[in-house]
């Protein structure tokens, strides 16, 4: 049977879920006729949706219309629950909410995370804003059929659920996944059966389930797709792919920009950390090798418990960069070439990861030369780039060579802001399907 069960208030948003959960390969049915379908056709698949078209119907209509599909639907096999609201909360958000509560049970909570980064909805501060503007000072506010008056998420809610509902700030978010898994089940021992989060980025979406995944609750997703999407990925195998694929981050970068990525990718995603003695590459062919070998033994020893792995340099701490001068004199050399010691043991790293375990699939590099030095230990005839994630950030694909398909972003150290790091290896995830 289907592991993801979304149910929609309308046609249109059951298929635009249906669209991110497939771009994700996952196989999405939406049921537009139950008379004409059997329940055996839905074994075949991954994801189901459906449409009650109970936006704009009365409340109690729309209760006992969401009720009887949740009811029709509900089986051991689903991990993912969701009801799919307008991007806008326009309709009956309580009361559809209500009613897949009452259907599963009262060990079930809802989480409410309405954000569509994409199409400029998000919410901060507990209010929505489209495109920067309030909810309520928008066009959806005179919507002919269902306006949408006041711009307080969790204020809708409270006004048409019969459940208690609290909301959870950016402030909270900030501090990670377990204090945040924490704060929703304190949030749900005192009575709240309907949980409102800020949500701007798909980081947060990121940071939002895995907070609820570290909860063990049972939950509903209430969103219009993109958590119901995150759920998902993190939670059902699509039945076409069966592999888990893995991500490694190689940063060399010493860039003080770095250091904030890294420590918010640290702090935003359960990451395998590994911390490279980068001097040891200088010391000598006994102790590079010895580093070289005690990282790689390090990240694959754990690696099976991730599903990203970091190699980063202790440079990005200013206590521990390199004087190269000594080390010019010594091998009397360039500064080019010892640099180049570093970046090719870097380099070497990656490689006998990636050779010791397939499963890694993804990979991103951070600065010029490292990226370099990786394509020709890895001896690729290049690049098929395919997509720019942000600004001097490109997503492509090796070519020939012993790992050609590598999913690989390459970003110079000092671009982006504190989260581009992070969102490199979230899109990373997205590909990967992972």
């Amino acid at each position: 049977m289907s592991q993801c069960v979304v149910i929609a208030d309308d046609l249109t948003g059951a298929n635009a879920t249906g669209v991110l959960l497939k771009k994700m390969n996952y196989n999405a049915y939406t049921v537009m006729n139950s008379e004409r379908i059997e329940l055996e056709t839905l074994s075949t698949c991954d994801c189901v949706l459906y449409p009650t078209d109970s936006r704009g119907v009365a409340p109690e209509i729309a209760y006992n219309r969401v009720y009887n599909v949740c009811n029709l639907l509900k089986n051991d096999d689903v991990k993912v629950y969701a009801n799919r609201i307008d991007s806008t909360l326009r309709g009956n958000l309580g009361s559809e909410t209500d009613a897949m509560l009452d259907c599963l049970g009262e060990d079930y909570v809802a989480i409410v995370a309405p954000c569509f980064p994409s199409s400029g909805r998000i919410v901060i501060g507990g209010y929505m804003l489209v495109d920067g503007i309030p909810l309520h000072r928008t066009n959806i506010a005179i919507d002919p059929k269902t306006p949408v008056k006041v711009s307080e998420v969790a204020l809708l809610f409270k006004e048409q659920s019969k459940y208690q509902v609290s909301s959870i700030f950016m402030k909270d978010m900030m501090q990670g996944h377990y204090y945040l898994a924490e704060l929703i089940k304190e949030k749900v021992a005192h009575g709240n059966r309907i949980i409102v989060l800020d949500c701007v980025t798909q980081e947060d979406m990121d940071l939002i389930a895995d907070a609820v995944i570290s909860t063990g609750l049972k939950i509903i997703a209430v969103d219009p797709g993109v958590f119901t999407a995150t759920l998902s990925r993190k939670l059902i195998t699509p039945s076409e792919k069966k592999e888990k694929n893995k991500i490694l981050a190689v940063v060399g970068s010493v860039n003080p920009n770095t250091t904030a990525q890294m420590e918010e990718l640290w702090l935003s995603q359960k990451t395998n950390k590994v911390m490279v003695n980068t001097k040891e590459f200088l010391e000598g062919d006994a102790a590079r090798a010895a580093e070289i070998n005690r990282v790689v033994s390090e990240v694959l020893k754990r690696s099976g418990q991730y599903t990203v792995s970091t190699v980063t340099g202790d440079g990005i701490y200013p206590e521990n960069r390199i004087n190269f001068a000594p080390y010019m004199e010594r091998y009397n050399c360039s500064l080019d070439d010892v640099t180049g010691m570093i970046n090719s043991a870097f380099a070497e790293i990656t490689y006998q990861i990636f050779k010791a375990d397939s499963s890694f699939k993804g990979l991103y590099t951070s600065g010029g030369d490292i990226t370099v030095a990786v394509c020709q230990k890895f001896q690729t005839a290049g690049l098929a780039l395919q997509d720019e994630v942000l600004p001097l950030a490109a997503y492509g694909q090796f070519l020939k060579g012993e790992f050609e398909g590598v999913h690989i972003i390459t970003k110079g150290g000092s671009q982006g802001g504190k989260g581009a790091i992070n969102q490199c290896i979230t899109y990373l995830k997205e590909k990967l399907y992972v």
